[in-house]
């Protein structure tokens, strides 16, 4: 039975305030493990407060970072499902109505274009005045119109790249320079232990598309001979969390490869997703 409007408008507004708060099982998980392993004691600190605040966060409905981040959002399409204007509006709806009860930081830029570049225009003192980045759609298996939100974060973004790699017909050559792009960025971010979320396709905007999947798909405790061995290389950089040093810079990896062409080139996007990072959640919505 299809929802109606307000019903989705709810269902998305709570899930926005779960993404922005909760640790999924596998990441909780994942930190654990980290903790278990971890052998420098200032390392095992962070991690363990980490994982002490995201404990808090989902138990007060409260944000696990003061960067509460800008929502990206999937929709997975069923076969017989039905995507229409309403829903759309539902869903934006939502989105506003989440900012506010999460609550999301005021930092939506107003004014014109040229105001919005140069921030002259002034904050939107409004939580729900940042703006949602626009809905990927993708087919799914299930009959279900099912949404994931994502709350992007400014540090990892600033430290993100998406660019392209001459692969010279090897798969290592390419891993090779993604290995060399996650370090420097991982050294740089900060908030670690990150999550590097990475997509390999034909154009950027491709890349970036997978890249957000590669985030909605992964599993901290699953992890293919690719995403292994990135993350077990940059682990072995030994920055750390926060950079304190210690065995856990990295805690997976995320990657999802795309169709590609016949070109000399592979276009890669990698995000070091912040150590509260993927903030996600998901919602069957019809």
């Amino acid at each position: 039975m299809n929802k109606s409007h307000d019903e989705i408008k709810a269902l998305v507004r709570d899930t926005l305030v779960r993404a922005g708060s909760t640790f999924r099982d596998d990441k909780k998980d994942a930190y654990r493990r980290a903790i278990a392993a971890e052998t420098n004691e200032n390392a095992k600190w962070v991690l363990e407060t980490l994982l002490e605040n995201a404990e808090a966060a989902e138990k007060n409905q409260s944000p696990l970072c003061d960067d509460t981040g800008i929502p990206h959002m999937l929709l997975e399409v069923g076969r017989n499902a039905v995507v229409s204007g309403d829903t759309l509006d539902a869903i934006y709806e939502g989105v506003r109505e989440g900012l506010r009860k999460l609550p999301g930081r005021p930092m939506g830029i107003m004014g014109s274009d040229a105001q919005r570049i140069d921030q002259s225009g002034g904050l939107d003192p409004d939580s729900a005045g940042v703006e949602p980045a626009p809905i990927l759609i993708r087919r799914c298996a299930d009959d279900v119109l099912r949404l994931h939100i994502l709350m992007f974060g400014g540090g990892p973004a600033i430290r993100a790249r998406t660019y392209r790699v001459f692969h010279k017909h090897s798969v290592q050559t390419v891993l090779d320079e993604i290995c060399a792009w996650a370090a420097e960025a991982v050294a740089l971010l900060g908030c670690t232990p990150c999550t590097l979320a990475i997509g390999v396709g034909r154009s950027h905007f491709e890349a970036s598309a997978l890249m957000l999947q590669a985030q909605a798909d992964g599993r901290y405790g699953v992890q293919s001979e690719i995403e292994a061995e990135i993350t077990r290389r940059v682990n072995e950089t030994d920055i750390g969390p926060l950079g304190l040093h210690g065995k856990t810079s990295v805690l997976a990896t995320f990657m999802k490869v795309g169709p590609q062409r016949a070109s000399g080139v592979r276009i890669v996007c990698l995000r070091p997703a912040c150590c509260f990072e993927p903030r996600i959640a998901t919602v069957e919505i019809n």
